[in-house]
């Protein structure tokens, strides 16, 4: 099969990788003109490392990323709610890794130019439209006069998909719940934090922190402070890289302080600071249509809520290489994707909408807002041990689930 893959973010880059691996061929188009690391820090989930560790790549990911082995969830005044092992240390058989998002895709596209060739991906090439009938999709790109045509389409080109919007014309712009992101790094003391996640706050006022590069002794802190600024469903602001200063954040942070660690310092001693809004889409009724279909946040964008958005685009990414190469034909395989993978999904989008596994934290707020309120007597530590439980069901990541879970791996059949 000739397989086009619209989008040369994360997903589509490990949808390239994954198919060739299972001996498919793809090409990667790209809207922009030349990929440069954008982005902050983002977090691989064990599921996500186990399907990115079945294409060998690992040990690279080791070298460029940090593994996290804990996390920890305090209440603004910096009372502990909860705390749990992750990753190796938490029994599974692939790490939990942060990494820098700009970096990891590079480090993708080496990785396809490597396998494929620097050909595999097409910079400069963003969609205007596509049609399709029995034999295949033919895709128009702006600015070039010549259709590209495929067997399949997949469009893997985020939340504001131009493929997805073919698709449902009438949806409009994603769905904003009035918080705003202000992400930045701090470069800091690895002896001052090492490698967990902190998470402070509760929904309308959060601080959530992890490394994401070691460098010597030090390490380059990944943060984020979420933040009310607007009422829940307004219109979310267009500008993705919007910067923001860093006076609001000291302001409404000064004061807050968990196991020593001090977040006003870390605001402070920042570099750029972007804003983003908190947004998603509703989940959708349909994903493949013939020879056409989505993924990642093209197919199911959610709320940055339990570190899912990444990790479940990169597990679509491998279910689709291996339905396309075990399936009897094109069409069939997508719609066995669909079906292995858009209700899954949107019940995390429905999950994070409702706080996800932070919902712990917004319990400790409302039972425990008075800093003398015992806290095991409002929000019992079983009561704690079961929301994250049925957060790891729900997304994917139950350790005795995964660990035993079959592989999406394929081995390319051989020419007959």
């Amino acid at each position: 099969m000739n397989i086009a893959i619209i989008g040369g973010g994360i997903v589509g880059l490990t949808t390239a990788l994954s198919l060739n691996a299972a001996g498919l061929r793809a090409t990667v188009y790209e809207a922009v003109d030349e990929l440069k690391p954008l982005g902050v820090g983002i977090n691989l989930l064990p599921h996500a490392v186990r399907e990115l560790a079945e294409l060998g790549l690992l040990e690279k990911l080791k070298q460029i990323g940090v593994a996290i082995d804990g996390l920890d969830y305090h209440m603004g005044d910096g009372r502990k709610v909860w705390s749990e092992p992750r990753g190796l240390s938490a029994g599974y058989r692939w790490p939990q890794i942060a990494i820098h998002r700009g970096k990891f895709q590079l480090f993708l596209r080496d990785e396809v130019v490597a396998t494929q060739g620097a050909n595999a991906i097409r910079p400069g090439h963003e969609l205007a439209q596509f049609e399709q009938d029995d034999a295949g999709v033919s895709l128009q790109f702006r600015g070039i006069d010549q259709p590209m045509h495929a067997d399949i389409a997949i469009g893997a080109d985020g939340i504001h998909s131009a493929l997805r919007r073919q698709l449902f014309p009438g949806e409009g712009k994603p769905l904003w719940n009035g918080v705003s992101l202000f992400r930045a790094t701090t470069r800091m003391p690895a002896r001052e934090f090492g490698a967990r996640m902190l998470w402070a706050g509760h929904s309308v006022q959060k601080f959530i922190a992890y490394p994401i590069v070691r460098q010597g002794d030090d390490l380059l802190l990944n943060w984020v402070c979420d933040l009310r600024t607007a009422e829940p469903g307004g219109e979310p602001f267009e500008d993705w890289n919007r910067t923001a200063g860093k006076e609001l954040l000291i302001k409404r942070y000064r004061d807050w302080r968990c196991q020593g660690i001090d977040i006003t310092a870390i605001i402070e001693a920042a570099g750029d600071v972007f804003e983003f809004p908190m947004v998603d889409r509703d989940p959708l009724p349909r994903w493949s249509f013939d020879r056409v279909t989505l993924a990642g946040d093209a197919a199911h964008p959610m709320y940055p809520i339990g570190s899912n958005g990444a990790t479940q685009g990169i597990i679509d990414a491998r279910a689709l290489a291996y339905y396309l190469a075990s399936g009897p034909d094109p069409v069939t395989a997508l719609a066995d994707y669909e079906q292995a993978r858009r209700e899954a999904t949107a019940r995390i989008v429905l999950g994070n909408r409702a706080g996800g596994p932070d919902k712990v934290l917004e319990l400790a707020i409302q039972r425990a807002r008075d800093p003398a309120t015992d806290l095991e007597s409002v929000l019992p530590m079983t009561e704690r041990e079961t929301i994250a439980r049925e957060y790891k069901q729900l997304a994917g990541f139950d350790p005795d689930v995964l660990n035993q879970r079959p592989s999406f791996s394929v081995e390319p059949q051989s020419p007959k």
